[in-house]
């Protein structure tokens, strides 16, 4: 557990940090380039410090509780702009000479593509990474154990899970084709206010997100600090090792800023462990059900598919930020 999963769970909740770093300061220099046409374009990493600039002062929340409101404000703006691209989408019509068949040209690609298609669907369920540690500020007892409230609050958070998910995937696709951007409003124009707007929710969706995925790395980091390295627990203690954070996941976020290619790499080497295989591996060991039963069997073709994401996955993604990478002026 100590050297297995939890490094799985730091690269997974570090790399969603990442990524929340990057499209933040991408639907930031969107809504500047939609309110003001005329203004001078500005390079994304700025936009990436100034939205890392709000997690600097919010960082030094102390817990879980104290940032339920900002959660409950990334919720409703994520459904929010959800609705309002697959109507934008919906209302824009389907795109002049679209094409519905595969974005690469070459066998190679298309394979390569599926692979980091793959790590796209398991980051998208990155809810569940931090399920524990939510549970875990629930009051329980014998009589009323935690997992009463959890498993409504798991039922309610996926079927609004759904809601964003599913008209979004389908309409888009429906509209766009394999032309669609990695962040489907950078597609959408008009209307300006709107598309602006949408933006903005992003922004504040991700600020809450990237908070609720912080957390535990925050309580990692001061655990070691205090209980290993013998620091004393103080607020100047807090203060620094959670504004280094903070900059640590600006840094990789304007040196990487591939939001595809991301999402495939940390999908398939951190989301697919914790997802798949190591919960299964876990099942078996303590239940121990029988050879070949029905149980035994769905954990095993978990499990098998579980590493084969593992491997595959951020292959995909890697060559899709190396691709973009050669475009990016940074690197040249």
């Amino acid at each position: 557990g100590l050297y297995i999963v939890v490094p799985q769970q730091l690269i997974v909740e570090v790399g969603v940090n990442i990524v929340y770093m990057v499209t933040g300061g991408k639907s930031l220099k969107k809504f500047h380039e939609t309110v003001c046409e005329s203004c001078q374009p500005i390079k994304t990493t700025y936009f990436i410090m100034i939205f890392a600039s709000v997690h600097f002062v919010l960082s030094h929340l102390p817990n879980f509780n104290s940032i339920s409101g900002i959660s409950l404000a990334a919720a409703v703006m994520s459904l929010s702009y959800s609705t309002i691209a697959w109507t934008a989408s919906l209302h824009k019509g389907v795109h002049p000479d679209v094409e519905y068949g595969y974005k690469a040209k070459t066998t190679p690609g298309t394979v390569f593509n599926f692979f980091n298609a793959l790590g796209d669907v398991a980051f998208a369920y990155a809810g569940h990474n931090v399920v524990l540690e939510i549970q875990a500020t629930i009051p329980s007892s014998p009589e009323k154990p935690s997992k009463g409230p959890m498993w409504k609050g798991v039922l309610v958070a996926y079927f609004i899970v759904a809601l964003c998910y599913f008209p979004v995937a389908l309409i888009g696709y429906r509209m766009f084709g394999n032309v669609v951007e990695d962040n489907i409003l950078i597609s959408l124009e008009k209307p300006a206010w709107l598309i602006a707007m949408a933006n903005m929710f992003v922004v504040i969706h991700v600020i809450g997100s990237y908070q609720i995925y912080a957390m535990p790395v925050f309580d990692m980091i001061e655990t070691v600090l205090v209980k290993k390295l013998k620091f004393k627990p103080s607020t100047i203690l807090r203060f620094v090792s959670r504004n280094i954070y903070v900059a640590f996941t600006m840094f990789i976020a304007i040196t990487f800023p591939f939001f595809g290619g991301l999402l495939g790499f940390f999908g398939g080497f951190a989301f697919a462990p914790t997802t798949y295989f190591l919960p299964c591996v876990m099942w078996l060991a303590i239940y121990k059900p029988r050879k070949f039963s029905l149980s035994w069997c769905a954990n095993w073709v978990c499990i098998i598919f579980g590493v084969l994401l593992m491997v595959l996955s951020p292959i995909g993604g890697l060559r899709s930020i190396i691709l973009k990478a050669k475009d990016y002026k940074f690197y040249s």
